[in-house]
């Protein structure tokens, strides 16, 4: 009796992998894996063998005939990026749609925020780097707010905090990056060929039109992506772009209709084929729309690989030891983006939301302080992934100036992280006693004991 081959993914396998993906789905795995990966670029950088690290970073692979033929570090900057940005887009346009920014009242206050801490930090780099021409053109490297940083951190510490702070902060990151992939598409295109612009209209309408039918085949839709991606390139446009124009015509509901709640992750015991979109007895269709399918499927490619080889290719900056630091921080483009990170992304962020709390109808969520808005405010003034990519758009990839850049991006960045630490931690401690002070009956009637919100 002849043996028979074994099955190339057994059952094991799948549950295997499914965990991985699982693991890889959460913030604190994705904020950690690109901490790790930007000081890991930093060190070799800085050490004897860096000479290997820019030649790894240097390496141009692709076909010249289609103007591919990029270095690891254009890659990663064009194409992986163009998956976070998809990840990105999938999740704005659930927000839109079915999130939180569906109700605008609700919404208004965390998307003032995010528009103050874009307008904010950008007129303090102006004002300490502007007197440069060539200096001005960073204007937007202080603007962007890290989402899976930020949310890292908060995930971290925020073991009590109300979910009412993780949902502002979503809400002001995915705004964010709404915002910066305009800045991007408008200011930081060098040139633009309208002809491959209009051919990347015929693959992602196909890609658009698949999707809503309910094609999910990775083999139809990923050589359109592909397409689609390689026109916007060719055309100018920054390529990541490409992947928030495919993450839009994705629809969030499935068809039919809404449906009344989500389905969480596939559980162990599923088949290869559960997910987000498998029922309780593993068949698929019965949970969410395809765009939280292709969310689910792609943020552990997101997390695990697009940004922390970015970070990767691109944290790695060659301080000089201490004269070449002491002369990025005398640069007016190095103390620009450092205080548009640390003082603009505050100021604006907190300033704008209490402006349109107090002069129109909106409010804050009941479940928040401004304490703890305040605290936020801070936190988002963790740059990393876009504002490194700006940097690199508006002086050179490999120019002394980004290098200044990379230096103030980190810097800021992390001073940004520990700040926004202490006082996230204080909160949390504060609503922890809230926790305590709720489960105490000193009078025995069953009721827990009065308290004061801090």
């Amino acid at each position: 009796m002849p043996a028979v081959p074994p099955r190339l993914f057994s059952r094991g396998s799948w549950i295997e992998a499914g965990r991985v993906a699982a693991i890889l789905r959460k913030e604190t795995i994705g904020g950690a894996l690109l901490l790790v990966a930007a000081t890991v670029a930093l060190v070799w950088a800085n050490s004897p063998w860096s000479g290997a690290y820019e030649s790894l970073r240097d390496l141009r692979v692709g076909p010249e005939a289609l103007h591919l033929n990029l270095g690891l570090g254009a890659w990663a900057a064009d194409g992986l990026l163009a998956v976070f940005f998809f990840v990105a887009g999938l999740e704005l346009k659930r927000e839109f749609v079915a999130g939180d920014l569906r109700n605008v009242r609700q919404a208004v206050v965390p998307v003032a925020a995010a528009v103050g801490g874009v307008i904010v930090p950008a007129a303090l780099y102006l004002l300490v780097a502007g007197g440069d021409g060539a200096g001005a053109r960073g204007w937007a490297i202080p603007t962007a707010t890290d989402i899976a940083f930020a949310l890292a951190v908060l995930a971290v510490i925020g073991r009590h905090l109300p979910p009412a702070l993780r949902t502002f902060l979503l809400t002001l990151a995915v705004v964010d990056d709404l915002l910066a992939i305009c800045v991007i598409a408008v200011f930081y295109t060098a040139h633009l060929s309208v002809l491959p612009l209009l051919g990347a209209l015929v693959p992602l309408a196909v890609f658009g039109l698949l999707v809503r039918r309910g094609v999910r085949s990775w083999w139809l839709l990923l050589p359109l992506a592909a397409v689609t991606w390689g026109l916007v390139h060719a055309s100018g446009v920054h390529a990541t772009v490409a992947g928030v124009l495919l993450a839009f015509t994705v629809p969030v509901h499935p068809r039919g209709g809404p449906v009344a709640e989500t389905v969480p992750d596939a559980r162990p015991d599923a088949g290869p084929d559960a997910g987000p979109d498998a029922g309780p007895d593993g068949r698929p269709d019965a949970g969410p729309g395809p765009a939280e399918h292709f969310e689910h499927r792609f943020r552990p490619l997101s997390a695990a690989v697009a940004v922390p080889v970015f970070a990767f290719l691109s944290a790695g900056v060659p301080l000089g030891g201490l004269d070449g630091l002491a002369a990025a921080l005398r640069d007016p483009v190095t103390v620009g983006v450092l205080a548009g990170l640390i003082l603009g992304k505050p100021l604006g962020v907190l300033g704008a939301a209490w402006l349109v709390a107090r002069f129109t109808r909106a409010h804050l969520d009941e479940g928040l302080t401004w304490t703890d808005v305040a605290a936020l405010a801070v936190l988002a003034g963790i740059g990393f992934t876009v504002s490194l990519l700006i940097g690199e758009l508006a002086f050179g990839a490999g120019s002394a100036r980004d290098g200044y850049v990379k230096v103030a991006v980190l810097g800021g960045s992390l001073t940004a992280a520990l700040v926004a630490g202490v006082l996230l931690r204080l909160r949390d401690r504060a609503y922890r006693l809230i926790e305590e002070a709720e489960r105490v009956d000193s009078d025995g009637d069953g009721v827990p004991d009065a308290y004061q919100r801090p």
